[in-house]
């Protein structure tokens, strides 16, 4: 590993370990729900989660020992429920901006919260908000990232760890820590009100940026270009002169050339 570039005062300052439950952010929300004083910065981090929970409720495969699967305690109250995109473009950040010290730039985060090395899957993002009024009053931040898995189920689609780019094992511990620094590198960034340098920093890093790509929607398979992402987390995608925004059940990207 590269030398750090990031220095942590908050996130990961109070970690909570477990070997095996059924998932970090589930036990995060319950804690809370219980009144249980913790810490903004509080990580809870499982071995294994039995129940772990990925993108649109998919379920999270890892071997026990291999895999860094944790859950991040946040309040950011300094934003509104529209801006919940915001969150999501720091903590994407946080987290490729430490693998990348690791991995090189072919560490990208795929559209809206994957984190890809290639075009093979590295990692997931699950943000869970609790909102009061109009703001955010607490934020759960479920991330799983493959470490030291050297082989996967055969019917996972497109994983990837560290080890098989590698081929050496990583300090969890080690790696966790960074991702804290980095994430709140950038979550301070959002504090200090530097929105659009961080959507942009997001934009820079986004997996398939300006690059011919085949989409596929109930209605049809074609090629189009990532050009931006809306404050409202929309993915724009052009074909010719036109741009069309995206949600996330809408469309899917395809690997493959159909």
């Amino acid at each position: 590993m590269q030398n750090n570039i990031f220095s942590g005062a908050f996130v990961g300052q109070n970690i909570l370990t477990y070997k095996e439950i059924t998932s970090t952010n589930d036990l995060m929300k319950e804690l809370m729900a219980k009144s249980t004083p913790l810490p903004e910065g509080t990580v809870i981090m499982a071995d294994h989660q039995t129940a772990g929970k990925g993108q649109q409720q998919s379920g999270w495969h890892g071997q026990a020992g291999k895999n860094l699967t944790f859950s991040l305690l946040l309040f950011p109250d300094f934003l509104i429920a529209d801006q919940s995109f915001s969150l999501l473009c720091a903590i994407s950040l946080g987290v490729i901006k430490a693998l990348q010290l690791i991995l090189g730039d072919k560490t990208r985060i795929k559209w809206p919260n994957d984190i890809y090395y290639g075009q093979k899957k590295l990692g997931g993002i699950l943000i869970e908000n609790l909102l009061a009024k109009r703001s955010i009053k607490q934020s759960v931040v479920g991330i799983g990232i493959n470490i030291n898995q050297e082989s996967f189920p055969d019917d996972l689609p497109n994983p990837i760890s560290i080890w098989q780019v590698l081929y050496k094992k990583s300090v969890l511990k080690e790696v966790l820590l960074q991702i804290c620094a980095s994430i709140e590198f950038y979550y301070l960034k959002l504090k200090a009100g530097e929105f659009d340098d961080v959507k942009q920093e997001y934009l820079q890093n986004l997996y398939g940026l300006g690059q011919e790509i085949w989409f596929q929607t109930k209605e049809k398979t074609f090629i189009g270009k990532i050009s931006t992402v809306n404050h409202l987390g929309k993915l724009g995608i052009q074909q010719e002169n036109e741009t069309e925004f995206f949600d996330l059940k809408e469309v899917k990207f395809l690997f493959n050339q159909p």
